[in-house]
């Protein structure tokens, strides 16, 4: 039976690690960190979101500012907003919750918030650090997955580790984490996509395969070879009338045809996607306490 990396577990001990930090950090200094949500428009998953980033940043003595916003609001208004926090000193971090209405351009209100605040990740500056290996704000996903190798005693060194999918929140970033010359990492990174005719060739070679593309139960027994890690970023949504809710949650991996075959594995859920608001809740109490100065 394989390992099963329980992303749950670990950000449950993330979160316990980082409410001693805060405590200290306020009975030292009088700063307590603040991390501010911006949701603009109803989308249900993007609520459901928001309120467990509120409900984690209350459990761990963080300020927590959500503010919603009706979807047709203008990309100026978001943008006002923006400025506001960027100039706000009690605001350590903030996010926009994506996707935006369709009126607004996505990119314009990244690139107006402030790198120093950036606790998402997703400035292009943030993003160009990352690459040449400067210290910077981690993508919260990629930054999970490396907490999850080191956590689980996972040797990158020299390992051949193929990502599945091509995103800038993901498999760009975690591929760019990965290939860097550090302790915690120093492999080699294949990047594969949907311009390959056979993805089967690269994930058949993979010591380690991360698979974020989004399609459900993508990834067969027949995709890996025996003794692989997988790391399943995928969470999609898939109609099942024996649930109670009518479907079913599963990754990009088939995991009762892979975990056989793998010598460690993420669930889903439970597996990465609960590190995402932990190392977003990370970043901001590096934020605060100046851990990346």
């Amino acid at each position: 039976m394989p390992t099963i990396i329980d992303g749950k577990a670990t950000s449950a001990q993330i979160r316990a690690e980082l409410k001693e930090k805060t405590a200290k950090l306020k009975a030292d200094t009088g700063i307590i960190p603040g991390l501010a949500v911006l949701l603009v428009g109803a989308d249900p998953a993007s609520q459901i979101y928001v309120n467990s980033k509120e409900k984690a940043c209350k459990e761990i003595g963080f300020n927590s500012i959500i503010k919603r916003m009706p979807a047709d609001s203008s990309e100026k208004d978001v943008l006002a907003v923006v400025e506001a926090w960027n100039n706000d000193p009690a605001i350590h971090g903030f996010i926009v919750q994506l996707p935006l209405p369709k009126h607004i351009d996505e990119d314009k209100v990244i690139n107006a918030v402030s790198p120093d605040k950036d606790v998402d990740g997703f400035h292009p500056a943030s993003l160009g650090r990352l690459v040449i290996g400067l210290p910077c704000f981690v993508s919260c996903t990629p930054a999970g997955i490396m907490e999850l190798f080191k956590r689980y005693n996972i040797d990158m060194k020299g390992k051949h580790v193929v990502v599945l999918g091509r995103s800038n929140i993901v498999g760009k970033p975690i591929a760019n984490l990965l290939y860097q010359k550090t302790p915690e990492a120093n492999a080699v990174v294949t990047i594969c996509h949907t311009g390959a005719k056979d993805f089967s060739v690269y994930t058949k070679q993979a010591d380690i395969l991360i698979a974020a593309v989004g399609v459900p139960d993508l990834i067969k027994a027949e995709h890996v070879k025996d003794g692989v890690v997988v790391i399943d970023v995928g969470i999609n949504r898939v109609d099942d009338d024996t649930k109670p809710r009518g479907y079913r949650l599963t990754g990009d991996v088939d995991y009762a045809q892979v975990a056989p075959k793998a010598s460690a594995i993420t669930p889903v859920p439970g597996g990465v996607g609960p590190m995402t608001i932990a190392m977003l809740l990370s970043n901001t109490f590096k934020s605060a306490s100046g851990e990346l100065k």
